[in-house]
């Protein structure tokens, strides 16, 4: 047996639907914690319906869509009905099933139920992992399965690599679904006891949990006896500011630019709206301020037309590489989330994949959200902003006004936040830590043995019939 405890890095398996790459935050952030791994230790088993980036992992295996043949003769014919056409599948997250509760769905509609009853019955209907795949898995010889989740057969999924190598799993929580999944008694509540049943194998095969936030890492340690940290998405050094310069006095009829950059579902588009309505009041005592908002492109063709405001430009859809430039160009960053009580249950551990990056642009931030939630308490302790934690417009309108008007200010914030993200969210630093976590976790307890299967009668292969 090697000397593994010794490595820096241990052997992984990365296990979940995404893949590495910039095309979704999951994939950002599996790339900046797993950079500099060597390669030789790392290998992703992935469901996603796209190609992965191979500047961090070289060995990746896709399961078959047919693994799983309920969703994948559901969408075949969905495919045929809708463009009548018998070619392809539609890009969707595939064999994982359902991200964490499909959050972007609109709430409310006849559609979106029975959207949402579809999504969890796909949810539970088999997933077949075929001999190839699982000697793949074990060829790999990880010492610890590493999991992002999110659905009831991404977690069977996870079990299934953690059982079949031998090893200890750990899950990688990003959103409170285990709370919130499910909870409107899909498929007349089945759904939702299969989600915890699921929750608790996955329990069971951890030695380790990580969390997204630290409020998250605390709560999810308390609710499951299990240690856990917080590792979230972090920012390559040459992607951080210099030292801030002095920031643009909004005179000389200069217009200030307050950008954000993010999606707009989870109803981030009304509270976005809401800022939008507060500049243009403001612009009646002459404050010259506009909000550019950057999304993808399927939010912006879906929530594009409720931003249609004066004070609010629409700005094109961001590569990965042009986010950091974008961001640093700001006078002003906007981070927004909704106050309505379904999204706020979902997001309340939540930490953005672009609040590292925001930090590290060296720019003052506007937060209008829920105070309680665990992105609004990151930008407060890091001294970036102002923080409006209640659904309240005249309070924001006063803060925007403020951090308008005030170039000494917005200087000063934007040097804390940047102070903070050299302390906290380097990628260097933290994906040293994050490897020291999974070296401490694959030298944890291995899950219970599986159990030998069983025939049709219910007997073990060599047991005698009477």
């Amino acid at each position: 047996m090697d000397n593994w405890w010794a490595e820096e890095h241990p052997r992984v398996l990365v296990v979940g639907a995404a893949v590495f790459g910039r095309a979704s935050g999951t994939g950002i952030t599996l790339s900046n914690l797993f950079a500099g791994w060597p390669g030789q230790r790392l290998a992703q088993l992935y469901a996603e319906d796209r190609d992965p980036a191979t500047d961090v992992c070289q060995r990746f295996l896709r399961l078959d869509p047919r693994c799983a043949p309920v969703e994948y003769h559901l969408f075949r014919w969905r495919a045929r009905t809708i463009r009548g056409t018998s070619s392809g599948v539609p890009d969707r997250s595939g064999v994982g099933g359902a991200g964490a509760g499909g959050a972007g769905v609109e709430l409310g509609s006849l559609r979106a139920r029975m959207r949402a009853e579809l999504r969890a019955f796909v949810d539970l209907s088999p997933l077949r992992v075929p001999a190839g795949a699982r000697r793949w898995m074990r060829e790999q010889r990880p010492q610890v399965v590493y999991a992002t989740l999110g659905s009831i057969r991404q977690m069977r999924l996870a079990v299934l690599a953690a059982r079949e190598c031998g090893v200890p799993l750990v899950p990688h929580f990003m959103d409170d679904w285990p709370s919130t999944l499910y909870t409107d008694r899909q498929t007349l509540g089945v759904a939702r006891r299969a989600l915890l049943a699921e929750v608790r194998e996955v329990i069971r095969h951890s030695s380790y949990g990580l969390g997204i936030s630290e409020p998250m890492a605390r709560e999810y340690q308390r609710r499951y006896g299990l240690p856990f940290a917080a590792f979230g998405n972090c920012v390559d050094p040459a992607d951080f500011a210099g030292r801030p310069g002095p920031a643009r006095p909004a005179t000389d009829g200069a217009v200030l630019d307050l950008v954000y950059v993010g999606g707009l579902h989870l109803d981030r588009w009304r509270s976005l709206r809401q800022v939008g309505e507060a500049l243009g009041r403001l612009a009646a005592d002459g404050l010259r301020a506009r909000l550019t908002v950057h999304a993808p492109p399927q939010d912006l063709d879906r929530y594009g037309e409720r931003l249609g405001l004066p004070g609010v430009r629409l700005g094109r859809s961001l590569a990965s590489d042009e986010v950091a430039g974008v961001l640093r160009r700001a006078d002003v960053l906007v981070h927004v989330e909704s106050f309505a009580e379904e999204h706020c249950h979902f997001t309340r551990y939540s930490l953005s994949t672009k609040i590292p990056q925001y930090l590290a642009a060296g720019r003052p931030v506007l937060g209008f959200g829920p105070a309680e939630l665990a992105s609004m308490a990151h930008l407060d302790a890091a001294g970036a902003g102002a923080v409006v934690g209640v659904d309240d417009p005249a309070r924001l309108a006063r803060e925007v006004a403020r951090l308008c008007a005030d170039p000494a200010l917005r200087e000063r914030l934007g040097r804390q936040g940047l102070d903070f993200a050299v302390r906290h969210h380097r990628a260097d630093q933290v994906a040293a830590r994050f490897a020291e976590t999974l070296a401490r976790a694959a030298r944890g307890p291995v899950g219970p043995a599986p159990q030998p299967r069983r025939d049709p009668a219910g007997l073990a292969p060599g047991a005698e019939r009477g």
